[in-house]
Parts: C-alpha cells; sequence; structure tokens
C-alpha cells in the first residue's frame, strides 16, 4: 500500500514514510491509493486487538505481521486502558448507545491512537533506516496535547513539544498537559486560538529551510495530529469493534446499518469512520455534529466552507475549530482523488479563508454526511435531561453529539452510536451546572460532586491531579513560535 498526496505535489510513498513524515512536507495530507475492502468480517466475539490487527494490516504492508503484533498487544493493554475492550459501547435507550472512548490515560480519545503511534513511528523509522531524532510538534484544541505527551514521553530517540491556545482549554486539560513529566517533553501555551497554533505548527512542518536546518544536525520533523495517517488509521477500527458490540448485545443483526454520531471539529474522528464505512462497515448515515463554531455544518448545508466568522470559546473546546484539517482527506476521497482541484480548494482557504465546491460534490457530501450544531444552553440541557433520563452523566462534547443526533432525527429506525470523546471529569464544572445546575469556582470541587452524584468512578488521569507539580510554565505570542521552537531545540542538542 503506497500513500499519495491530495495535492499531487509528492511522489508516493511508504506506509512507514508517510507516517515518519506526517504530512506532506510541501502542503497537503498523505492518504492511501486504495481502502482495502474487509472481505472476512470480523466476530462480535474478537477481541479488540484482534479486530485492530483485521483492519489496520492492509493500510501498513511494509510492516511486518511480527511488529504490527507488537505495536498492537503494547498499546492496547489492561494497564493502560482501565477497560478490558478498550472501548466500551453502553446502550442509552433503544435506539443509542454511547461509545465511550475514554478508557486510557488521559481520558480522552485521542488516547486509543496515540498509545500504539510511537510503536508505529518507531517501526516506520526502523523500516526506512532512518537514524534522526524526531521531534513530534502537536497543536492542541485540549485534548491531543496531553495524549501526545503520554504517549511519546521517554520514547527513545524522540521529543514532543506541544502548543495549545492559553486560556483557550479547560482548567482540566492545562494542568494534564503543564504538569508532564519525561526528559523529552516540551509544553507551551501561545496567545491565539487552535487555528493559529495548527496553521503556525503546519507552517513549521513545512518549512523547508527549517527541516534542512535541524535535519543537518540529525534531526527531523513529524506530527501527532491527525493529519499523520498514523493518528488516524487506529481510530478506524473503533468503528468496526463498537458495531460489533451491538450485534453481541442482541441489539442489531450482523448486516444492519447503523448511524455514527461524532462531535468533531478538526474532522478527523469522524473521517476515520467515513474509512470504516469504505472498508464495508455497515454504515447508514454519519451525523457530523459542531458547537458553536459550526463552521462545518454550514458547510454540509451549502457547499461554502468560509472560516472567516466569529470564533466562539465554548464548554467543548476540543471542537473549537474553525479550519478542519482532515477535511481536505475527506474532498480528496469523494471528488475521485481530484487532487488538482483539492488544492485549488485548499489555496483559496488559505488565502482568502473560503471555498466552495461544485454542485455534485456537495451532492456526494450530502449522501454521506448529514450535520447539525448545538449551542451551549442545549448543551447543558442535554447534559441534565440525560442524567435525570438514564442516570448517564455526558461531558460537554459527548453533550453535543446526543443533541445533534436528536436534532437531525432518527427516524429511519437504524441504531445510533454516539462517540463519546472525553470523560466527564475533564469538563466537570460544566458538566454539573447541567447535571444539577451547580457550578462551583473550583474544578476539582466539581469532580468530587459529580462523584458522590453519580457514583461514576473518577477517572484515574485526573485523581490528585490538582496537587501535581507544575513543569511547564511557558507563554508566548504567536508570533514567537519558531523562535521557541529553535530555542527548544537547543535544549534538545
Amino acid at each position: 500500500m503506497n500513500y499519495i498526496s491530495t495535492r499531487n505535489n509528492h511522489p508516493p510513498v511508504s506506509a512507514s514514510t508517510a507516517i515518519k513524515l506526517g504530512m506532506v512536507p510541501a502542503g497537503g495530507l498523505f492518504v492511501p491509493e486504495t481502502v482495502p475492502a474487509i472481505t472476512q468480517f470480523p466476530k462480535p466475539t474478537d477481541s479488540y486487538q484482534s479486530v485492530a490487527k483485521r483492519i489496520i494490516a492492509p493500510f501498513l504492508t511494509d510492516f511486518s505481521e511480527q511488529d504490527l503484533n507488537h505495536c498492537i498487544t503494547a498499546a492496547y493493554t489492561a494497564e493502560t486502558f482501565d477497560t478490558r475492550k478498550v472501548v466500551d459501547l453502553v446502550p442509552l435507550d433503544a435506539s443509542r448507545s454511547i461509545m465511550e472512548l475514554w478508557h486510557g490515560p488521559t481520558a480522552a480519545f485521542k488516547d486509543v491512537a496515540l498509545q500504539i503511534m510511537p510503536h508505529f513511528l518507531s517501526v516506520a523509522k526502523k523500516n526506512i533506516g532512518d537514524p534522526s531524532h524526531t521531534v513530534i510538534l502537536v497543536a492542541t484544541s485540549g485534548d491531543t496535547g496531553k495524549a501526545a505527551l503520554e504517549g511519546f514521553k521517554n520514547c527513545d530517540g524522540i521529543s514532543v513539544i506541544v502548543f495549545y491556545p492559553y486560556r483557550g482549554v479547560s482548567k482540566v486539560q492545562e494542568l494534564q498537559m503543564s504538569t508532564t513529566d519525561g526528559s523529552n517533553t516540551f509544553v507551551v501555551a501561545v496567545r491565539g486560538n487552535f487555528d493559529d497554533c495548527q496553521t503556525a505548527v503546519k507552517g513549521l512542518l513545512g518549512d523547508a529551510q527549517l527541516r534542512d536546518r535541524f535535519g543537518k544536525r540529525g534531526f527531523e520533523f513529524s506530527s501527532a495530529n491527525s493529519i499523520n495517517w498514523g493518528r488516524l488509521c487506529p481510530q478506524i477500527v473503533y468503528y468496526w469493534t463498537s458495531y460489533l458490540s451491538l450485534v453481541k448485545q442482541d441489539l442489531i443483526r450482523q448486516g444492519d446499518p447503523v448511524n455514527f454520531c461524532v462531535p468533531t471539529g478538526n474532522f478527523g474522528n469522524i473521517l476515520a469512520g467515513y474509512y470504516a464505512l469504505r472498508m464495508g462497515l455497515p454504515i447508514g448515515r454519519l451525523i457530523c455534529a459542531s458547537n458553536n463554531n459550526n463552521v462545518l455544518t454550514d458547510f454540509f448545508a451549502t457547499g461554502t466552507y468560509n472560516s472567516k466568522r466569529p470564533f466562539y470559546r465554548t464548554m467543548s473546546p476540543s471542537m473549537d475549530i474553525l479550519i478542519s484539517s482532515n477535511l481536505e482527506r475527506f474532498l480528496f476521497e469523494v471528488t475521485g482523488h481530484d487532487a488538482a482541484t483539492v488544492a485549488a480548494w485548499s489555496r483559496s482557504l488559505a488565502e482568502t479563508g473560503a471555498f466552495a465546491v461544485d454542485a455534485a460534490t456537495k451532492t456526494s457530501m450530502q449522501r454521506l454526511i448529514s450535520a447539525s450544531w448545538v449551542d451551549e444552553q442545549e448543551v447543558l440541557a442535554t447534559i441534565g435531561k440525560t442524567y435525570s433520563a438514564h442516570g448517564y452523566v455526558l461531558d460537554t462534547h459527548t453533550a453535543v453529539a446526543v443533541a445533534a443526533s436528536e436534532k437531525v432525527g432518527a427516524d429511519d429506525g437504524m441504531h445510533t452510536i454516539i462517540a463519546s470523546t472525553a470523560s466527564p471529569y475533564k469538563f466537570s464544572r460544566d458538566v454539573l451546572a447541567g447535571m444539577v445546575g451547580e457550578s462551583p469556582d473550583d474544578e476539582f470541587q466539581s469532580v468530587n460532586r459529580i462523584a458522590m452524584l453519580s457514583g461514576m468512578p473518577v477517572h484515574r488521569a485526573l485523581a490528585g491531579l490538582e496537587t501535581r507539580q507544575i513543569r511547564h510554565t511557558r507563554v508566548i505570542e504567536l508570533d514567537k513560535m519558531e523562535h521557541t521552537l529553535s530555542e527548544i531545540m537547543k535544549a534538545i542538542l
């Protein structure tokens, strides 16, 4: 399996090279030349690890079976995930289930991919004989940063630098990052929003002079964001395992189509669902759920993507994004790999903040994706309603998805699986406000109150977090990112 650029500006590369590079150096993203079909359906009784091997192996054809087995067994362990199944599927009512993706070490869905990605990168470097020290650059809206830090910390030959929007993440998310130990971890708060951080990191990754300067010293840059195929690919797995769980629970019969509703900002998580569909998973609709930053909802309704709009800081900060990087991959696929058109749309977005797709592409998108958005009061109301009716505690992002799934409607008779992307304890003040109308000033008072009311154990990632030593205190202006990178590189040297 080779990987090609969404903009046709790079020769095809192996999976190992695509993972090592992270993104196309000249701009654009790597995608598989073809999407493999799963001809033999996994069994509902198969373990997560077994399904992961079945789904991932056709994408990583230059990985030996021994190497792939090592990556999977090292990532998905009882010590790393607090459920044997890695991802739990919890029925909410007769027609909806919650896909709990937050049982990993940082209480966010990013762990499912970022626990295996360091192993992917180590094997990729071995496969291509790359002795360089890899510097992972990460832009985060809250969850990716900590998941990357936890996944890559103390890995030989790798350092990780995380940039996040100053005061643009929850207090818990900030503490998770700023208290990270490890000899190879660096965390930097940037005065700006996530889109600013993401655009700057892409610029650093695509800066040929910067790469050459540090390449001469034995360093190479890569990414752990979902722009890296090694991060996106493992996310396909849990769409399959959740479907199989529905079959095992006798909620559907194998072959019945289901809907997936996904809260998303950068479009990576729902894109993994699209690839699962392409591989043969029976999916009826993919429902794209947004918060007040509803650029994706408008795009799927109108065919025009316009990022020049107000940016809102919301109670679901991991979705506070106006430039959805993975949309480029989706557009490349639905246009039949029309790289020239995708490149033109990308240029227009970069230069004007907007682009519009043609009528045929719009129709193709709407066949696959339904979209809706939810405001802040609806988020709180959904948390309260769900807790009262079902005794289930939603985090703010999952509440966006639950509410959006109701807006889109479930009159097609299909079961809907809702992606729960974070533990409710990560956003405790807002969750408690939705549950019972209380909102203590202290995040950790809210954590304890939720635990008392719900009986739900506090996630181990957050237990005692408020007393951990703060190790990272950098706060910089947006235009200082390259300078700060150079300073950190001196420390790594």
